[in-house]
């Protein structure tokens, strides 16, 4: 069986860098957020129950697409309507990521990127381990104004994320992405040749 392990980061932590460089080492990977659209796609029976909970207009008259803006704006005004909203979903992705790693089973590391655990927390069970991408604040929104992010999107951004403190919480192993791109191979490198007793390769240089 595959070690199963859940990736998380904030915004400009690196966490994509991380996938990247797992999947050159032969990892598979998969971001939670393309198995939530999958399980959202038009004519689902989820999109039918969220209709039928958060109003038919959130659903597009003409094609049937998730009109996703809209539904966020109903479904996180309160604890109550987000718990609904993740009673309707969930399970949907739950299977649609349990469907996921049965068909790679035979990989030596599967990797599922997690943007919002806080909201996912329900999940968390389904890995063996939960992996963190750390970097102090400051160094993340230098690295993402020199993106071409300005700082006030990146603090806007980073509001509506988990803080450090809780990712810090929840981390069964954590990631330090605070140096640069030659320190971050070695720490995965390192992580990944604990795993999965291969040799050091830096596949992705």
């Amino acid at each position: 069986m595959a070690h199963v392990v859940f990736l998380c980061g904030g915004i400009a932590s690196g966490k994509s860098t991380v996938s990247r460089e797992l999947a050159a080492r032969g990892a598979q990977c998969v971001d939670l957020d393309a198995l939530a659209r999958e399980a959202t796609q038009a004519g689902s029976a989820v999109n039918e129950r969220l209709a039928h909970a958060f109003g038919s207009d959130v659903l597009d008259p003409q094609t049937g697409e998730l009109r996703r803006g809209l539904l966020a704006r109903r479904a996180f005004v309160d604890e109550a309507r987000t718990r609904e909203l993740e009673q309707i979903t969930h399970p949907a992705i739950r299977a649609l990521l349990g469907q996921w790693l049965a068909a790679h089973a035979d990989a030596a590391v599967c990797v599922v990127e997690v943007p919002l655990p806080d909201r996912m927390e329900d999940l968390l069970g389904m890995a063996d381990e939960v992996l963190c991408v750390m970097c102090p604040v400051d160094l993340r929104r230098t690295r993402a104004v020199g993106r071409g992010m300005s700082a006030q999107d990146f603090d806007a951004r980073m509001a509506h994320q988990p803080t450090d403190d809780y990712l810090a919480s929840i981390a069964t192993t954590v990631i330090d992405n605070s140096q640069n791109d030659e320190s971050l191979r070695a720490h995965i490198d390192e992580w990944w040749q604990a795993r999965t007793d291969a040799p050091l390769s830096h596949a992705a240089e």
